[in-house]
């Protein structure tokens, strides 16, 4: 075949499908999103021994086709717009009835599929035996037995679906007999769609009426916009045997489906396919496992130490390369220095560029250690137990079970970010809980937060820096339930909805897709580093430089110097002079700061903001964050560095702040607290709007969060300072 063939992995969530991904396409793989949704997507390529290439997607993992949340959306619209040429369906082999209510409905919708029987081993740990022929036999498509951590039955696996691609032979549909009165529905609504061509042009009529009978909203939204008539005609035939089915057995279209599928697939097992080697009532090795962990006494306090070793364990091994990150842009600001003549493109590069960016880079070490720490948990399975724990404390604040995963994703344990936590709330189906979970998600310790976190804890409490972050992030949680549960009493009243979710079997996560997610997320650091914070970073040093020091100044520091050499003479001593003059030209940049742009922002600024202790420089970083919170060490690293002339005064920005008799403690604190609570970044705020359908919350996250802030900063400084901890 000349063609590139196109793979998609479908699945359920933590059946491996990733891991299969990673697997077979290696480093030749691309990250982005899906248009018009924040929705990872994920591509690679592979080549099969033959020579012929083909293009692996990983699709969104999903439980059913129905459009319940955006991952079921885009599986579906990726399978039936785009018509991948083979897709491999990765089931886990230890709980396969489950996991094969999917495969049913790919049947349904008649794609060309190839199922994976993932997690052989863990199956028979659990003394569960599968005949894979046996169910290829009775599903009319390959089943394939592999496992995906070690490769092992990959290659039958591609082989299959090479030779499947070749074949391209056009497939039924299933059919599955969902009971007299919804097969005769099933019938009708079929002839109706099949007579008026209504959307056959993407989906097959049988597959369209069950969507509708399923009551799939999205189907039905395409529907009313395709033909209002037929849409109507079909919305009738629904309302009828559903109002049958509630009078004659008390349930509804959705619910018989569902039964019939799990139904269809039971017969399939019991043929010989599923023996059980041990008592159904086995206890296995992960339920053993959770018996401790997920204990109501043990569970929590557990959690909390496994956090406070993940600060451990990063803020320890990142130490050094930190260090030596710092000593490079130390080092090439010094020969850049050296080798250009004064002036702006010199200030630029050393301030802008240089002392700017050099403060966010410097802590990609910090943020590899903690996305490893956090691959480790997540791909363990533990991060799902997590959530499984946190469930009990959000209902008590009003929240919803699915919200702790908007709050993980945001940076709940540290380092994510807020707009996919946004995102990620869409699959609460409660308007109150999906509101009151995207309006709070912001205040967690995203991975742009954590830079800044970092800078200011190794800089004044070094001795304590892992217990301080553990405290902080701990600190985040409170806050964003304290101000959930204050919604949920006041504008988002309402009931608060069950939570059902499931727990995957714990795994020994591989190196290899340990060290792929690691540079996943770090790469997407640095290129936001090297891109939108560069540009910020530019900007600001724009702001800060222009428009300098009005004529009158420049000629009163000119005289000073004139004076300064003049009254010098041969007892004077050459340090001497060099220290007046270097002091002159300290004078001189700190004035030109104040005189610019950005720092008449920030002196403005300062008749409000002495109240929390932050001084005109830090007001500029302040608002520069607002674009993106990295931003706020570069700003201060560009500030500091266009403030200070003397090259043997200059130090990494940490020196830089510790020195400096403005900072302690008790500022530093006080700035922590600030920076994790003020209003989100540009970019969430408007996610949050588009989420919401209205630019109000966005508008109310921005003032509600900054005024928060800015409240819980002052205690914090005018506390301090009470008791005597700052002068």
């Amino acid at each position: 075949m000349s063609k590139t063939i196109t793979i998609a992995l479908a699945g359920n969530p933590n059946a491996g499908k990733t891991t299969l991904f990673n697997t077979l396409t290696g480093a030749r793989q691309h990250v982005g999103n899906y248009p018009g949704v924040t929705v990872e997507k994920k591509a690679g390529a592979y080549i099969f021994p033959s020579g012929e290439q083909a293009t692996i997607v990983d699709l969104p993992g999903t439980y059913s086709l129905t459009a319940y949340s955006v991952e079921e959306v885009v599986a579906r619209d990726y399978l039936v717009q785009e018509k991948p040429d083979v897709v491999i369906n990765i089931t886990d082999a230890s709980n396969l009835e489950r996991n094969l209510y999917l495969s049913t409905q790919l049947l349904e919708l008649g794609v060309p599929m190839i199922i994976a029987l993932n997690m052989i081993d863990v199956a028979q740990d659990r003394g569960i035996t599968l005949d894979a022929q046996r169910l290829s036999d009775l599903l009319k498509v390959p089943v394939i037995p592999i496992l995906a951590r070690s490769g092992k039955g990959t290659p039958e696996l591609m082989g299959n679906a090479l030779e499947l691609a070749r074949k391209n032979t056009p497939w039924n549909p299933l059919h599955i007999s969902y009971g007299e009165d919804v097969d005769l529905a099933l019938r009708t609504m079929a002839e109706c769609i099949s007579e008026a061509g209504f959307m056959t042009d993407s989906y097959t009529p049988r597959w369209l009426a069950l969507k509708y009978l399923e009551g799939d909203s999205q189907i039905q939204e395409k529907g009313r916009k395709n033909n209002p008539t037929v849409d109507a005609q079909l919305q009738e035939i629904v309302a009828r045997v559903s109002a049958h089915l509630h009078q004659t057995m008390e349930t509804y279209p959705e619910a018989i489906i569902a039964d019939h599928r799990y139904g269809y697939l039971k017969s399939v097992l019991r043929q010989e396919v599923i023996t059980h080697k041990f008592d159904i009532d086995r206890l296995h090795a992960s339920d053993r496992i959770d018996k401790v962990l997920t204990n109501r006494f043990l569970g929590p306090l557990i959690m909390l130490g496994v956090l406070l070793g993940l600060y451990k364990f990063t803020f320890t091994y990142s130490a050094l390369p930190v260090a030596w990150i710092e000593t490079f842009f130390g080092w090439l600001g010094t020969i850049l220095s050296g080798l250009l003549p004064d002036g702006h493109l010199k200030s630029m590069l050393i301030s802008g560029v240089i002392d700017g960016m050099g403060g966010v880079l410097g802590f990609v070490p910090l943020i590899m250690f903690m996305f490893f720490g956090i691959a480790i948990l997540e791909d363990s399975g533990y991060l799902a137990r997590v959530a499984f724990m946190m469930d009990r404390v959000f209902r008590i604040f009003g929240l919803h079970g699915s919200s702790v995963m908007a709050y993980i994703v945001s940076g709940g344990i540290a380092g994510g970010c807020a707009v996919p936590g946004v995102m990620a709330a869409r699959t609460l189906r409660s308007p109150r809980e999906r509101l009151a979970t995207l309006l709070t998600v912001s205040f967690m310790n995203c991975g742009a937060k954590l830079p800044v976190l970092a800078l200011l804890t190794a800089t004044f409490f070094s001795n304590n820096q892992a217990q301080l972050m553990f405290l902080l992030t701990l600190l985040a949680w409170g806050v964003a339930l304290t101000a959930a549960k204050v919604l949920r009493l006041t504008v988002l009243r309402g009931e608060s909805t069950p939570f059902v979710m499931e727990l995957p079997p714990y795994r020994f996560p591989t190196f290899r897709g340990l060290l792929i997610h690691t540079w996943e997320r770090t790469w997407q650091y640095i290129k936001k580093a090297g891109t939108t914070i560069l540009a910020i970073s530019i900007l600001i040093w724009a702001m800060m430089t222009f428009p300098g020091l009005p004529k009158s100044e420049e000629e009163f520091f000119a005289q000073q110097r004139q004076e300064v050499t003049a009254s010098a003479d041969q007892t004077t001593e050459a340090l001497s002079l060099k220290e007046k003059l270097a002091a002159i030209d300290t004078a001189q940049a700190g004035s030109s700061l104040r005189h610019s742009l950005a720092g008449r922002i920030g002196t403005a600024m300062e008749s409000v903001s002495w109240l929390p202790g932050f001084d005109w420089r830090t007001n500029i970083a302040l608002v520069g964050g607002f674009a993106a919170k990295e931003v706020i060490v570069t700003t201060l690293g560009t500030a500091y560095s266009l403030g200070e002339t003397d090259p043997e005064a200059n130090g990494s920005l940490a020196e830089t702040l510790a020195r400096d008799p403005h900072w302690n403690p008790v500022v530093a604190l006080a700035l922590i607290v600030f920076v994790m609570f003020y209003a989100p970044c540009f970019v969430t705020v408007v996610c949050i709007s588009r989420e919401s359908g209205s630019w109000k919350w966005g508008v109310f996250s921005i003032c509600f969060n900054t005024g928060f802030a800015f409240l819980l900063a002052t205690l914090v400084y005018q506390g301090g300072r009470a008791l005597g901890f700052a002068g």
